[in-house]
């Protein structure tokens, strides 16, 4: 029933592992750092977890509440605004998102103007819909396991960009991390991803 935590566990360790960019690109030079972030996140980490994911969905799993119309519909409304969220983040930064390297340049347009971590927001959102629309045990203990990696994960991207980029640690003084600050919980109900 947990055999889909193996590669769910090891593909977000690929993905917190790709955020370290300045740091290959120190060991293994700049263009060698680069592409050990694309191996570890686009090649082993998204796929590999994506497998996880698939394998919790069709496991045996005791089911938690009944699935109706309305959690259905709930379900798709949020996966649809997470995707919308994702890609409309990563048509802002392009290659960036892609493929990170010690030249790049801080974002302050689009939905980064609003939020530091967009695609993180909409991931949130995806694990959160897909609760609704499959309410199975495996499922809820996945899109747990994944709204914790995407803290970390934001925690180990924001160590990273604050090396690359100098002016990132102003734009994290101005610009709330997951949530618009027009949506955002009082100062001691949100998550403070910042150093």
């Amino acid at each position: 029933m947990y055999l889909f935590l193996v590669p769910f566990v090891f593909g977000f360790a690929c993905n917190v592992a790709s955020a370290f960019t300045t740091t290959f690109s120190h060991w293994w030079g700049e263009r060698s750092g680069s592409l050990v972030t694309v191996v570890l996140r686009d090649i082993l980490g998204i796929p590999i977890w994506a497998i996880g994911i698939f394998l919790a969905v069709h496991a045996p799993s005791p089911v938690l509440f009944v699935s109706t119309v309305v959690t259905d519909v709930v379900g798709w409304l949020i996966i649809a605004a997470g995707g919308v969220t994702i890609l409309l983040a990563l048509i802002t930064i392009r290659r960036r998102a892609a493929m990170p390297s010690m030249h790049d340049t801080l974002v302050q347009t689009g939905l980064y103007a609003y939020v530091r971590h967009p695609i993180h927001s909409g991931t949130f959102l995806e694990f959160m819909g897909l609760v609704f629309l499959m309410p199975l045990q495996t499922v809820a203990i996945a899109c747990a396991l994944g709204g914790v990696w995407v803290l970390v994960q934001t925690r180990c991207e924001e160590i990273d960009l604050l090396q690359r980029m100098p002016a990132y640690r102003g734009y994290m003084n101005s610009v709330p991390c997951f949530l618009p600050r027009f949506f955002s919980l009082p100062t001691a109900m949100t998550y403070s991803c910042s150093s």
